[in-house]
């Protein structure tokens, strides 16, 4: 098994050609689903048919990241079309415990998902409760934004938070992650890479998932090194 995972952010796929552009991506290791409601956001994306036209199309997991305002009102219905893993944000849940409790409870993988400008020891009193930590690279809402080169100390944070407390959730990175930083993004730790723009706006959307988990893989490998 990879130790680095891809996870194409179907943000950027064709809309009208989603089963195609999944098709073109079975290399990888999950499909984010960027759920966006306009609210916790400026932006509105799609909800639970794309969740279920993807899951109808591919046996991929299903890496479900709810960027949306009160996700106790919605998260079962997110669970009930399909999705394998389901990120909220720190910043949106008022009973976070409750609501990882609950995803958890449901048969789903649960994860919290920490903006740019949210610290990870936040995390202190949930993280063994977690299966993953998503870290936004950018701010939420929109596509094809720059990396935020701070992301990678706040990475090596979250590493050692995670040693201190013995566990291992899935870390996942997500925004302006391309072939290009995979690697520095790995060696600061990060196990699972988001990439939208930089597969689906390939010529060859599964020879740019290859590139990034080759990038991650040499990051990955300098760990410990």
């Amino acid at each position: 098994m990879s130790a680095i995972k891809i996870s194409p952010s179907i943000l950027s796929a064709d809309m009208a050609n989603l089963a195609r552009d999944l098709d073109r991506i079975s290399c990888a290791d999950y499909i984010h689903v960027d759920v966006m409601d306009g609210h916790f956001v400026p932006n509105l994306s799609y909800g639970t048919a794309i969740v279920k036209a993807c899951k109808s199309t591919t046996d991929i997991p299903l890496d479900v990241h709810l960027m949306i305002s009160n996700p106790d009102d919605t998260v079962d219905w997110y669970i009930d079309a399909g999705a394998d893993l389901i990120t909220v944000h720190y910043e949106a849940s008022t009973h976070l415990h409750r609501t990882i409790c609950h995803i958890k409870d449901r048969g789903c993988k649960a994860g919290v998902v920490l903006n740019p400008a949210t610290p990870v020891s936040v995390l202190e009193d949930i993280l063994d409760d977690l299966d993953m930590v998503l870290l936004m690279s950018v701010n939420p809402g929109f596509g094809g934004q720059k990396f935020i080169p701070r992301t990678l100390d706040k990475l090596r944070r979250l590493s050692a938070m995670c040693r201190e407390h013995g566990v291992n959730p899935l870390i996942e990175v997500d925004g302006g992650i391309g072939s290009g930083n995979a690697e520095e993004v790995a060696a600061a730790g990060a196990t699972v890479l988001v990439a939208g723009s930089a597969v689906f706006g390939a010529s060859d959307p599964a020879a740019a998932v290859e590139a990034i988990h080759h990038a991650g893989e040499l990051g990955y490998a300098k760990i410990g090194a």
